[in-house]
């Protein structure tokens, strides 16, 4: 739907009112059909390309360039948690500081795949970092996964009858199941610790100290098949004692609505509807929320609020936070070109700092991209 020119570009179906979110997507939108960067977009650049109202409006080029170079300038920051004693305009308030921050994650791995860097320097830069993991995830890991743990865990137990007994009943189990049949309650848990561990690896990693991480387990994830229930009222509820629990002044979660299989979209409507409930709370009036996308896309740079730039150190952290979930390593972003989605996200990362730089911005090396969203 976002790809209809209604949305994607208004100014070539209606008049519209101009506001600042429309003038700078018109404008980068400009600066990509042009191949031009911001500050050398002219009158007849506009006036050739349906954009004659925004110049009679907001006009001249010279102005409306200006104020979106600006618009772009003042997004982007090296402090997602809000640099302290800093008067400047930034995304982020410089108060309070250190903040407290609770990252949602849909599954685990999306929040190191899609926000790694950002997590990094929020860690180091002194603010409190927790994560929610909602679901466990624990469909995506594969069957081989689970008899390397099975051997491993039975070679070290090898003299208790007890485990021998398990470990011979879980193997008989995946020797005898059939394609498409749904995992039992054993084999499960195996998989969702299995996922549990890697979290917690990560996370470690990054140098969030391992009672910082917790784990929803929603249920509407648990039906062993791709499609999920619905949500209910406990899934919001998970949702809801965690911001009461940590009383964040940031939260960050998934904004991806695209997901085949409708997990970030569940996620997303469970912290949404959690944050209408606390709304009224009084530690709430501090919160701010960021989405970030997901790992199969990014937000426009046109509608990012927060553009955190990465270094190729940060990048590299990045990519080894992520093996961090060696069970998702190798798995495939699914498109045209299919590609680990590690390298896929790494790619895409890459990709928005070069979009950066051909708009006249500084070069960097890689960024990563937030929408902040009021309830």
């Amino acid at each position: 739907a976002t790809e209809l020119s209604r949305i994607k570009t208004p100014w070539l179906v209606k008049e519209i009112a101009w506001n600042e979110k429309l003038i700078r997507k018109a404008v980068v939108w400009l600066c990509n059909k042009l191949d031009k960067s911001v500050l050398k977009l002219t009158n007849r650049d506009y006036n050739d390309n349906n954009l004659s109202s925004l110049v009679a409006n907001h006009g001249p080029a010279y102005d409306i360039n200006l104020k979106v170079f600006n618009m772009l300038q003042k997004s982007i920051t090296g402090w997602p948690g809000g640099k302290p004693n800093n008067t400047a305009k930034r995304p982020e308030r410089s108060r309070p500081y250190p903040k407290t921050v609770l990252i949602f994650s849909p599954r685990p791995a999306d929040d190191v795949i899609t926000m790694g860097g950002t997590m990094k320097r929020l860690v180091q830069q002194g603010h409190k970092v927790y994560i929610a993991y909602q679901t466990t995830g624990n469909i995506a890991v594969s069957d081989d996964e689970v008899i390397k743990y099975l051997e491993f865990v039975n070679d070290f137990l090898n003299k208790d009858k007890q485990s021998i007994e398990k470990y011979e009943k879980i193997r008989e189990f995946l020797n005898e199941k059939q394609s498409g049949e749904i995992d039992n309650v054993e084999v499960r848990e195996i998989k969702t610790l299995i996922r549990k561990g890697e979290s917690l690896a990560a996370c470690r990693f990054l140098g969030i100290p391992e009672e910082n991480v917790h784990f929803l387990k929603m249920p509407f994830y648990e039906t062993g098949k791709l499609d999920k229930a619905a949500l209910n009222d406990k899934d919001i509820e998970l949702n809801m004692e965690i911001l009461r629990k940590i009383q964040p002044h940031q939260v960050y979660a998934s904004g991806d609505l695209t997901d085949p299989h409708g997990t970030r979209r569940k996620c997303f409507n469970a912290v949404e509807k959690a944050l209408k409930q606390v709304q009224n709370d009084d530690w709430y009036k501090d919160c701010w929320t960021w989405l970030y996308k997901g790992s199969g896309e990014d937000w426009g740079i046109a509608d990012a609020d927060m553009i955190v730039p990465i270094s190729p150190e940060e990048l590299h952290t990045k990519r080894l936070t992520v093996f961090k979930h060696s069970s998702q390593k190798e798995m495939i972003y699914p498109g045209t070109e299919e590609k680990q989605v590690w390298k896929y996200t790494e790619e895409r990362n890459r990709a928005t700092a070069v979009h950066l730089d051909e708009l006249g911005m500084a070069e960097y090396e890689a960024a990563e991209l937030f929408v902040k969203f009021t309830v």
